[in-house]
Formats: structure tokens, C-alpha cells, sequence
């Protein structure tokens, strides 16, 4: 497949009222299986929490003015799939748990410890509404996991600064079994053969979380795909892309069970079809089970 041009990072200008999550999603990702560019087509009922919003529950927004944004926060980078954020903590517990899932109502500051050094912004939007998985939690601050690089980095945002919702799910990917489960309350409710990184280029272990899901109509291997917060270790990039690791179909079976991609979990259609369901924030564990 020939390489797309890829659109800038997507923003919310300062001050503009994040529109609904169910709306046309903007953005970009290389497909680790093609090592192409992704062009961002329309997206229907893709990107927000949930594929069905009866799947989050839970949320509660902080009133507007609950928290002022820090004056210098334009100077701060921004976490996003695009960038590396310096000082951020490495998330230190990669087989642990999430609590819950938050979505930043307004544009934040993410710093390096409650109370501590700012180290970079967090929009309320990128693959739709921003939504991020808990880790821990002190008084007045939420612990998350990070879209950024370097892999399996980590920041705290202010409690007045979001609103919180639950999730029944997660999704657990297996490198040695090249399986993947997913859990739904607590009990793994389907499993399959998945696709995996090859030797060369492989799927990176570690504790991240289902960060959006988009279309391309210029590719014809998968109806969806379902990038994570995660990023491949040996390519920098993927056609020039960020080398954002994603789930997506693939057109023939003979890749499941087997190590064959750039990096990305490919997963059945049927598979792919109850993952587009999962609410946005909900936490991917990939591990050498």
C-alpha cells in the first residue's frame, strides 16, 4: 500500500468548547503491520467513551470552575501520541489494576508527582474525547497512564480537572501465546488467536490502554482501527507517522498465532467487532504469558 499523507496532530483551540465525542475524528497513526500513514476518515458512534455509552459508568464533571488553568500551561508540551514528554514517572506496577477512567474537562496541566513540577498539558480531546486510565490516587490528584513517549510513562492531573467513569472492562494480550482475552467484570469472556510482533520489531510489554478508534477508507484490512497509548521500541516511526502501536484486522487468518507484524496486535474480525465496543481509557496489559 503506497504511504498517505498525514493531517497535523489534531487540536482544540484554547477556550472552544470540546464538541461531542460522536463527531468526525481527526488524526493519525502508523500502521505498524504496513509501516503506512492512516488517513483519518468520518467516524460514526467511534471515539467516545464507549461504542454504547451504557458501557461507562459513573461519570461526574468538575464544575467549570472548580480549577484554573495554569498561565504558563501554553508552554508546557503536550501529551499526546505525537510527542515524548521528559520527567514523566514510569508506571512502576505493569501487572496492576486501573480505577476507573478519567476524561479532562478542560485543557490541564500533567505533573511529575501531586503538589510537584509541571511537565506537560493535557487536551480534553485527540481520538475523540481524551480519556485515561487511573493508577493511583492522593487527595486532590488521579495517577494516569499516558498517551507519550517513552513507553509506559505516567502524570498526575488535578481531581477538580476531570471527570471520572468506571469501565467492565480490559483487555489482556498475551506475547507468548500470541492470544488476547477480554475481560469483561472481572472474568475473561472471550478469548483469540492474535497476531503479534515479529522478532525484529516487536509488540511492546507493558500496561497502557485502548486510546482511540478511527477509520481509512484508503485501506482495505481493517474496518477500525483501535490505537493504544504505547509505541513500537525499534521503529521511531512508521512511514513518518509516531510508530503508534494500534489493534486492527488483517485480510488473511494464516498471521494469527503467529509473530508477523511491525509491532500492532492483529486480531479476528470478530474480535475486532467486540472491541469497538470497549470504552475509550479501558486498559490494555501485554505481557510474555
Amino acid at each position: 500500500m503506497a504511504l498517505h499523507t498525514a493531517p497535523k496532530p489534531p487540536r482544540v483551540p484554547r477556550g472552544r468548547k470540546p464538541r461531542p465525542s460522536r463527531g468526525r475524528l481527526y488524526a493519525w497513526i502508523g500502521a505498524a503491520a504496513l509501516a503506512a500513514f492512516l488517513v483519518v476518515a468520518s467516524v460514526s458512534g467511534l471515539g467516545s467513551p464507549s461504542g454504547g455509552s451504557s458501557s461507562l459508568t459513573g461519570a461526574a464533571a468538575a464544575p467549570p470552575s472548580a480549577s484554573a488553568v495554569d498561565p504558563a500551561a501554553d508552554r508546557l508540551p503536550l501529551s499526546s501520541t505525537y510527542t515524548t514528554v521528559q520527567g514523566a514517572p514510569q508506571d512502576t506496577d505493569v501487572a496492576g489494576t486501573t480505577d476507573g477512567v478519567v476524561h479532562p474537562v478542560r485543557e490541564t496541566p500533567v505533573h511529575d508527582a501531586p503538589n510537584g513540577t509541571a511537565i506537560a498539558r493535557m487536551e480534553t480531546t485527540q481520538f475523540g474525547n481524551t480519556w485515561l486510565p487511573v493508577i493511583g490516587e492522593q487527595a486532590g490528584w488521579v495517577h494516569v497512564l499516558l498517551q507519550s513517549k517513552p513507553n509506559g510513562s505516567t502524570g498526575w492531573i488535578r481531581s477538580a480537572d476531570v471527570e471520572r467513569a468506571t469501565t467492565p472492562y480490559a483487555i489482556r494480550v498475551h506475547l507468548r501465546s500470541m492470544t488476547l482475552e477480554l475481560v469483561t467484570n472481572g472474568t475473561v469472556t472471550d478469548t483469540w488467536a492474535v497476531g503479534t510482533g515479529k522478532a525484529s520489531a516487536p509488540t511492546p510489554a507493558g500496561r497502557t490502554f485502548l486510546l482511540g478508534a478511527f477509520t481509512d477508507d484508503k485501506q482495505t484490512y481493517s474496518p477500525v482501527i483501535l490505537p493504544l497509548g504505547t509505541h513500537s521500541p525499534t521503529h521511531d516511526t512508521f512511514g513518518g507517522g509516531p510508530g503508534t502501536v494500534a489493534i486492527h484486522t488483517w485480510p488473511s487468518a494464516d498471521v494469527f498465532g503467529t509473530t508477523s507484524s511491525d509491532g500492532c496486535v492483529r486480531v479476528p474480525a470478530a474480535a475486532l467487532e467486540k472491541l469497538t465496543e470497549v470504552p475509550l481509557g479501558t486498559l490494555v496489559s501485554i505481557d510474555q504469558l
